[in-house]
């Protein structure tokens, strides 16, 4: 099987950044999380589900750890993975708004 080019969103970037500038730990786990997207977004490690967001209406939802969710969507055909949004499961910065 072929690998999914990841395209990163201009709000995920932003918010990957913030998130990991003084957490090494969660770098890594989130770059782990992306491989294996790459991989096979359907993997049940990633726990990978559909949800409904106002801002992105139906998507894709990985988990990176208990609270750190990867908000993404994709297109089979173009084989190409955009990450659209990173944070928390619930709460102020919570990604399901």
């Amino acid at each position: 099987m072929k690998n999914y080019e990841l395209e990163f969103t201009t709000c995920f970037a932003r918010k990957y950044s913030k998130l990991v500038k003084h957490n090494l730990e969660l770098q890594k786990q989130i770059q782990t999380v992306l491989l294996l997207l790459q991989k096979n977004p359907k993997l049940t490690k990633l726990r990978t589900h559909k949800v409904k967001t106002t801002k992105y209406g139906l998507v894709f939802s990985s988990r990176v750890n208990g609270d750190i969710r990867i908000i993404w969507n994709f297109s089979e055909s173009k084989i190409i993975i955009s990450l659209l949004d990173i944070g928390g499961h619930s709460g102020k910065y919570c990604v399901y708004k």
